[in-house]
């Protein structure tokens, strides 16, 4: 890639042992492959207060502004979350919330799930990429979702399963590439050019 471009990986899990970060960080593997600068947000180590709307004059906590300013340098994001009860985390959906349109829209987004059973976490990876809609990011098609994920890890933390592997590494390798590509000086001129262009530029309303 011409230009490097930088991808965060958000953990959507606090367990000490979590497959989820160990697929993430895969996932992340894949995006420096491609050439991009990473780093892997744990929320382990941030204190985050829970979203409750907050006033428009609230002076947000620390660690909430050191979230949203880590995430507001990236071009690509990774969302990984374990999936409960057929939905995404917690603490990730609290993470989110304190989130926005300063450091979601027009990026790009990857979405990664683990779940204990045999369905994979396709509900929950369902439900963010809505979210993802909503923030006016734009989520790559390749995704993973990690179905028996305790099968899938051995005790050091590494993959057993070499089809797994690939395809969390293609979700951050996508992020990568489409992240720069949005990116280039081609794209930012498409995008001038578009946003200046006339409503109906083929012809008159009738």
């Amino acid at each position: 890639m011409a230009d490097k471009v930088r991808v965060v990986g958000i953990c959507g899990s606090l367990r000490k042992t979590s497959y989820t970060r160990l697929a993430l960080k895969l996932a992340l593997r894949g995006a420096e492959e491609a050439g991009a600068e990473t780093q892997l947000i744990d929320l382990r180590d941030y204190q985050l207060v829970f979203c409750d709307g907050g006033d428009s004059g609230d002076v947000p906590p620390k660690d909430v502004v050191r979230l949203c300013e880590e995430v507001k340098r990236a071009q690509g994001i990774l969302l990984a979350t374990p999936e409960y009860h057929g939905g995404y985390s917690g603490v990730l959906k609290n993470a989110l919330d304190l989130m926005g349109f300063d450091e979601f829209e027009g990026k790009m987004i990857g979405l990664v799930g683990v779940s204990g059973g045999n369905m994979g976490a396709f509900g929950a990876l369902s439900a963010l990429r809505s979210v993802g809609r909503a923030l006016r990011a734009w989520v790559v098609p390749e995704q993973a979702a990690v179905a028996n994920v305790d099968e899938v890890f051995d005790d050091e933390g590494n993959c057993k399963d070499e089809a797994i592997e690939r395809r969390l590494k293609a979700v951050g390798r996508q992020v990568a590439k489409f992240a720069s590509l949005h990116n280039s000086e081609q794209a930012r001129e498409f995008l001038q050019f578009w946003e200046a262009a006339a409503e109906n530029p083929g012809g008159v309303d009738r």
